[in-house]
């Protein structure tokens, strides 16, 4: 099932940028689907697009302004993938509301460890990830 559908990070952990090229495996999406914020390429039109956030407060400038932006016409449904506390994933998510887009109401947390060489994706990472994104392809507005 061909799905109109991106992936976009915040993050400088080659462990996110890894899990969205899983997605883009997964789903076969088109090159152009994965990208960093601010995006080479506007969202218009998207069925789903899921973030991929590592935040410890508040998100960096550009980030919040990509999310106030994000508006129905531009991604009619976003879900959360987050690297960092509940309390940055909700303000995350008060931002994307407020922009008028539908967010996924579950939220799903990844960890990353400080040095790169030891972040590895483990099976069951990727098995809960992709278990993930099927909800959120399932449960579409």
């Amino acid at each position: 099932m061909a799905i109109k559908m991106r992936v976009l990070y915040a993050s400088n952990k080659g462990k996110i940028a890894e899990m969205a090229q899983m997605i883009k495996a997964a789903y076969d999406l088109p090159v152009n689907a994965v990208d960093k914020i601010p995006t080479a390429y506007s969202c218009n039109n998207e069925r789903v697009v899921v973030l991929m956030f590592s935040l410890k407060g508040e998100p960096e400038d550009q980030v919040r302004l990509f999310c106030q932006e994000l508006t129905r016409a531009r991604a009619q449904n976003v879900a959360i993938v987050m690297d960092g506390p509940e309390s940055a994933a909700q303000r995350m998510k008060e931002i994307l509301v407020a922009a008028g887009t539908n967010v996924f109401d579950e939220i799903h947390y990844v960890k990353t460890a400080k040095l790169s060489f030891l972040d590895k994706i483990k099976p069951e990472e990727k098995a809960d990830l992709l278990a993930f994104v099927e909800r959120v392809v399932a449960n579409l507005q």
